[in-house]
């Protein structure tokens, strides 16, 4: 492996201007392709098996031209304080609104408050107008939604309070745009204090823009929504600044033992550029895995994160040596660049001066290093024990899909909950559809009826409407509205409990019963990822652990790396249900509203931690692999790792740690969530798991860390990610032979 990539970055330095011209080509070549495919609509959320998914597709096929995907909109109306919503001014001001809802672009039908039974709470003061569009979500005007906002005005200067809801009115995602910029920009300020040099701060900047600009407009050429790309920007920038980080550092100190350009080019690519390969093997096969879950929408934006991974990867082996051809001397430290050259060079770089530097105090990496080693068995005790209390608050993890009611009070979607809930009740908030399959039954009337009764009966259930049925008289469709708001575990129950009596009602009358909606999606969304949850950890793990035991030749060292994400993951969903479970810190967060944790929380942060906990273990301890195999001894070779990693590894956390921390200050309570769980994840892998656990296991450890049994040591092969081939006389730096006169 280091020799092909030895080979492969001295061919790319020689050839720069080839190779950067190779790369720009591709990324005009994507960017306009990109450009000129088709606007691919918006990818429709789906759980194939899911009773709440079978019930939207009969609803699909039984009622042609319903598109049970379509936007919807509520208009919550309340009276001034003392009045009637019925009174003669306020229903007028209420009808008007209705009216010019009515009219507006994209608009199906609005069910008027005063033709509708149970749209006008029991106290009199609260009515609400459902809204339906002919279009979904994504695909709503601009036209469509200023008018539903002009309606509700309205309805406010007529002196009622309006406030509205729904799908049409989701809030639109945040992340992008400002968010990427602070990342970026805080990814040069901790380059440029890491390295010393703009340049060697702005090679990795630009390679990672170069690879995630070819993976992102890739992945619109070919078709993928808009919502793919989020994961694959995220992820680009962060592998891409990570693996480039990674090849220059080493290129820096080839360069000051006295290896020309391009043979500390060349070097850093063989030895480096393998770490980075079976780094960046590591995360493709974490978002690979999402598919397991079984969530069409989750295994594209794998999929596609992946591809950019790996053209970052690719990227980082060969544009980035190219670019060092440019810059032999612009990337090295202050010092080396104000030394004159001893003689020149070819290819395009100077011999630096090989005098010894003097000998400074340790770097602080070197000195935690070495303190660890001395005290590895307290150290390990002190950082378990820390990292299993952040961890406690987890077993308290409950998922679900934070609604309106999350949304802080300055909104229009808060407020709009807020009046149901107080004029019909919590439940009113979250009502289930319950769809009743009657083709099989005899009297498909008679069956929704009972059906009707045995909703009514169920406790938990404060009202259900009458059956509505479609037009060839088989299937009906009946509202129950719980007692109980949407996140609430005892609404979960009442699902759960309304599947049984589906079961009885079957026996009873041929006829099935399936219950949908937003609230019962929630619900079969959390249950299909705690299901799918120990089969993807399985999968992601097991594979990382054979790629981690082919890399350094260890049983142990795989096993506690693996060990040490579970407890570093542990330790953020802790922090994650502290925060926004328990309402720790919330008022420093501006989390306005506890409640569960996003269900796809859990698999998306595994996912993206698990791809850079195991960069950041495969960059730190090859160098200490390294060590070892040239004959230090494992604590000598802990700090030697320590030497030449720990600034590059601290560096890349706190880069991620500060694009991550950008999301805490946006408004969604989904994106805050994000932006907390990965910070904390980045924070307990980088410095508390690899950077003070890792030492420690591996001093105490010893010898046996770098062992294998003898039969498994012959069948594994020999990738050499250390670059133990480059310190042997290789056949192409041999001096060529003379010639011999006839």
């Amino acid at each position: 492996m280091a020799t092909f990539l030895h080979r492969l970055g001295r061919l790319s330095f020689r050839r720069r201007r080839l190779v950067a011209l190779l790369w720009a080509v591709a990324l005009a070549v994507c960017a306009l392709a990109a450009a000129k495919a088709p606007t691919a609509p918006e990818d429709a959320f789906s759980m194939p098996g899911t009773e709440s998914q079978k019930a939207f597709d009969l609803l699909d096929r039984r009622f042609p031209g319903g598109n049970a995907d379509a936007a919807d909109a509520r208009i919550v109306f309340v009276a001034p304080e003392g009045q009637k919503i019925t009174a003669g001014p306020n229903r007028a001001a209420v009808e008007r609104v209705v009216a010019d809802v009515a009219d507006g672009p994209q608009v199906r039908t609005v069910l008027d408050p005063f033709a509708l039974a149970g749209a006008v709470s029991g106290n009199g003061t609260t009515a609400y107008a459902t809204v339906a569009f002919t279009a979904v979500p994504a695909e709503l005007t601009d036209a469509a939604t200023d008018a539903l906002r002009d309606a509700a005005e309205a309805g406010q200067r007529a002196g009622l309070t309006v406030e509205m809801g729904g799908t049409a009115l989701a809030p639109e995602s945040e992340l992008g745009g400002a968010t990427e910029v602070i990342g970026l920009v805080a990814a040069a300020v901790v380059l440029l204090v890491t390295f010393g040099s703009l340049v060697a701060a702005g090679l990795p900047l630009l390679t990672a823009v170069v690879g995630v600009g070819i993976g992102a407009a890739s992945i619109v050429a070919v078709g993928m929504s808009t919502t793919t790309v989020t994961l694959a920007l995220m992820l680009g920038i962060a592998v891409g600044i990570d693996y480039a980080l990674f090849i220059v550092s080493r290129y820096r100190t080839e360069r000051a033992e006295g290896h020309t350009a391009e043979e500390a080019a060349a070097r850093a690519t063989g030895t480096a550029g393998s770490a980075v390969v079976f780094a960046g093997l590591t995360v493709v096969i974490a978002l690979a895995g999402l598919s397991v879950v079984g969530i069409p929408i989750l295994t594209k934006m794998g999929v596609a994160a992946a591809s950019t991974v790996v053209v970052a990867v690719l990227v980082a082996l060969t544009l980035l040596p190219a670019l060092l051809g440019f810059f032999p001397r612009a990337v090295l430290p202050r010092a080396a660049r104000k030394e004159r050259p001893g003689g020149g060079e070819h290819h395009g770089g100077e011999r630096p001066s090989r005098k010894r530097p003097r000998a400074d105090r340790p770097a602080l990496g070197v000195r935690w290093a070495r303190a660890v080693v001395r005290r590895p068995l307290a150290v390990l005790v002190l950082a378990v024990l820390g990292l299993g209390l952040i961890s406690l608050p987890a077993l308290d993890l409950r998922l679900g899909m934070p609604g309106d009611e999350a949304q802080p009070t300055s909104t229009t979607q808060r407020r709009a909950y807020d009046a149901l809930a107080d004029g019909f009740g919590p439940g009113f908030n979250g009502p289930l559809t319950v769809v009743v399959d009657a083709k099989g039954a005899a009297d498909p009337k008679a069956a929704a009826d009972r059906a009707g009764k045995r909703l009514a009966a169920t406790g938990g259930v404060t009202a259900v409407t009458p059956a509505a049925f479609n037009e060839a008289g088989d299937t009906a469709v009946l509202t129950v509205v719980p007692a109980t708001g949407p996140s609430s575990g005892a609404t979960a129950e009442l699902v759960h409990d309304i599947r049984g009596t589906a079961r009885g009602l079957a026996a009873d009358t041929g006829a099935t019963m399936l219950v949908t909606g937003t609230t019962a999606v929630n619900i079969d969304l959390a249950q299909k990822v705690n299901e799918s949850l120990p089969a993807y950890l399985a999968l992601v793990v097991g594979l990382a652990f054979l790629l981690l035991m082919l890399v350094f030749r260890s049983l142990l060292v795989p096993l506690k790396a693996a060990l040490g994400f579970l407890l570093s993951v542990a330790a953020a969903f802790g922090t994650i249900v502290a925060t926004f479970q328990w309402g720790w810190f919330a008022d420093v967060l501006g989390i306005e509203q506890t409640g569960p944790v996003v269900s796809l929380m859990p698999i998306f942060l595994i996912g993206v931690v698990f791809g850079l906990a195991m960069d950041y273990e495969v960059f730190l301890v090859t160098r200490m692999r390294e060590a070892y195999v040239h004959g230090e001894r494992p604590g000598a070779a802990v700090v030697t790792g320590f030497r030449h990693s720990a600034r590059v590894v601290g560096a890349a956390a706190v880069i991620m740690i500060a694009v991550f921390a950008g999301f805490v200050g946006m408004t969604d309570p989904m994106i805050k969530m994000v932006g907390v769980g990965l910070a904390a994840a980045v924070f307990f892998d980088a410095f508390v798991v690899r950077m003070t656990l890792v030492p420690a296991v591996l001093a105490l450890l010893g010898d046996r860390a770098w062992s294998l049994p003898g039969w498994l040591a012959r069948v594994l092969p020999e990738v050499d990610v250390e670059g133990e081939a480059l310190n042997r006389p290789a056949p192409e730096r041999q001096p060529a032979p003379e010639p011999v006169g006839v």
